[in-house]
């Protein structure tokens, strides 16, 4: 058997908006959150919430993010986005509240099934709950949850749900060590 993608079929995929919705967001996306001239976060969760996404109070969007379906976008309180991010939110996207979403994080809510000739796609929602830190240039694959106040590692591709409070390192990520936050 091999790979014949002139048999790919997403046709049952559904983006939540129409065609015209979709083109436009490509525009305001390019505009107003991938460039790097807009520094404003107030700005960007203006525009963000315009299309669908609920946005929580004090988050912080820096320049030059990415995201694909805002209507598929949740961040809590006081969560920061950093720059180059990309939420690619084929499924929703849950950021909990005191998240750090640091540059270049991918997020990857959609995948190709390798076993099947017709390379069918897969769509999985990602979550990072409360407190989470999601470091430089990692990846968050489909169906992932990261737990309450746990750390992926820069660079660390997190392909499993991790446990609360501890710091995952790695390709794929392993945990390595227990997150103890000190006192105030």
């Amino acid at each position: 058997m091999a790979v014949n993608l002139s048999t790919f079929d997403n046709s049952w995929y559904n983006p939540g908006r129409g065609f015209i919705v979709r083109t436009l967001w490509h525009f305001v996306n390019a505009v107003f959150l991938q460039s790097p001239l807009n520094p404003s976060s107030g700005l960007k969760t203006a525009v963000l919430r315009l299309f669908g996404a609920r946005i929580g109070r004090g988050v912080v969007l820096k320049p030059s993010i990415n995201v694909k379906y805002p209507w598929n976008l949740v961040i809590g309180d006081y969560s920061w986005i950093g720059e180059h991010a990309w939420l690619d939110s084929l499924a929703p996207i849950t950021i909990g509240s005191n998240v750090c979403v640091s540059q270049g994080v991918y997020f990857c809510t959609g995948n190709h099934d390798w076993t099947d000739p017709a390379f069918g796609l897969i769509v999985k929602p990602i979550i990072i709950e409360d407190g989470g830190w999601v470091g430089t240039r990692a990846t968050v694959l489909p169906g992932v949850t990261v737990k309450s106040h746990s750390i992926a590692a820069a660079g660390s591709v997190i392909a499993k749900d991790t446990e609360p409070y501890m710091i995952y390192a790695g390709n794929p990520a392993v945990a390595v060590k227990e997150r103890k936050i000190r006192e105030a």
